[in-house]
């Protein structure tokens, strides 16, 4: 069982803002002492440029910056740390993809699969895609519940298909995607995996050669990490064979007037000068999650949301996005109250110190195929807890209350 006072000791955060009850981790998460630490150490004692100088400092930089590159592979299952691209976050990651892979082989008469509840980093560019290369754009409809039917897939899959796009889990729904499942129905065709692991990352234990996808990408700010770092996971063979969407220092191995000649991967789609304090701030995020465990942290996130499904259950004209069933969601859930805005009551509740997020989720196609509007999202953590819940589920029989 996780201590939470003391765990919300190693967040500066609590301590500055001691009224504050966060349960927006669904858009970034706090940052523990020792990962604002790390970034400080970084620019105090080991700042220069990665992979182009010979001097001392530059190369324990570029050490530094690699060891963090292994850092990620070892916490996601990958096979090999050329596997991993840094980039700056879920969004570049999954543009990456429709740029470099999706862009060069696909066609017309193609087809592109995506889900109804995708965030729009993985919708909007398969729009692109399908829009400048006359493949067709298709939509997996989720179930009441969140999850794609068996016959979903049979209806909608086929040797047309080249590409699949799914999130490991909804920003929204919460439900957690059956990934290694997938990935088998997806390559009986002979198509490719594009995964948006955003929130699954900071709850879940993956491991990319047990799930077998083809393209996974997540972000270091959910998961305790710094803003501005992100990770695209890509299959060796499949990195191998494409080419840098982004151009410039880093990504070649030699240029001449008429002929250029690129990098090994990764550092051929790393264009620039890297987050390098971005990247070891990560890894330090990836050591503290270790410390505390993410199956500890699985099991406090299911009792919350235990509680909190419990709760809603027990409010009149409330209602849920999603399964009812804790053990399928990640630590979020989103609902909404019939006669009154999601922003009225986000505001009543912010004026009483509780920090939730309300609005689309920037995930419009799914509330407009659950016929709703704005939503309520309550995001938790490994430092919330159950009187965390409580406050929010008092305060929003006050606030419908007051909103009548």
């Amino acid at each position: 069982m996780l201590d939470v006072t003391k765990i919300k000791k190693d967040f500066p955060i609590f301590n500055n803002h001691q009224d504050l009850i966060y349960l927006d981790n669904a858009a970034t998460s706090q940052k523990p002492q020792a990962v604002i630490d790390r970034i400080a150490e970084f620019y105090s004692s080991e700042n220069a440029n990665v992979h182009r100088g010979v001097y001392p400092l530059s190369e324990q930089a570029s050490e530094a910056y690699e060891i963090a590159r292994q850092k990620v592979a070892d916490f996601i299952g990958a096979k090999s740390s050329k596997e991993i691209i840094f980039t700056k976050g879920t969004t570049e990651s999954l543009n990456l993809v429709a740029h470099s892979y999706a862009l060069e082989n696909l066609k017309i008469g193609d087809e592109i699969l995506v889900t109804d509840f995708e965030h729009h980093s993985n919708f909007l560019p398969w729009q692109m895609v399908s829009r400048k290369t006359g493949a067709s754009l298709k939509i997996l409809n989720s179930d009441k519940s969140g999850f794609i039917s068996q016959k979903e897939w049979q209806n909608k899959l086929n040797k047309k298909t080249k590409i699949v796009a799914i999130a490991h889990a909804s920003n929204v729904l919460g439900t957690i995607n059956d990934l290694k499942k997938i990935a088998k129905i997806v390559h009986s065709v002979g198509a490719v995996l594009v995964v948006d692991g955003a929130q699954a990352t900071p709850h879940l234990s993956v491991d990319m050669n047990d799930l077998d996808c083809d393209f996974y990408a997540f972000s270091g700010h959910k998961m305790l990490g710094p803003m501005g770092i992100g990770v695209l996971y890509v299959k060796e063979a499949i990195l191998a064979k494409m080419l840098p969407y982004q151009l410039g220092g880093g990504t070649i191995e030699s240029v001449s007037l008429d002929k250029t000649i690129y990098a090994d991967c990764p550092e051929r789609f790393e264009a620039g000068t890297p987050n390098v304090a971005g990247a070891v701030a990560l890894a330090e995020a990836i050591n503290y999650l270790s410390q505390i465990g993410l199956a500890e942290i699985r099991i406090h996130e299911i009792k919350l949301s235990k509680y909190l499904l419990n709760g809603l259950a027990k409010i009149s004209r409330v209602k849920l996005l999603g399964t009812a069933d804790a053990k399928e969601r990640t630590g979020l859930v989103s609902f909404y109250v019939d006669g009154i805005h999601a922003h009225d009551l986000s505001d009543f509740l912010a004026k009483n110190g509780l920090a939730l997020r309300a609005g689309f989720h920037c995930a419009m196609p799914l509330h407009q195929s659950r016929n709703c509007g704005a939503t309520l999202r309550a995001s938790y953590y490994l430092y919330n807890s159950e009187q965390d819940l409580e406050f929010l589920l008092s305060n929003l029989e006050k606030a419908i209350a007051y909103y009548g």
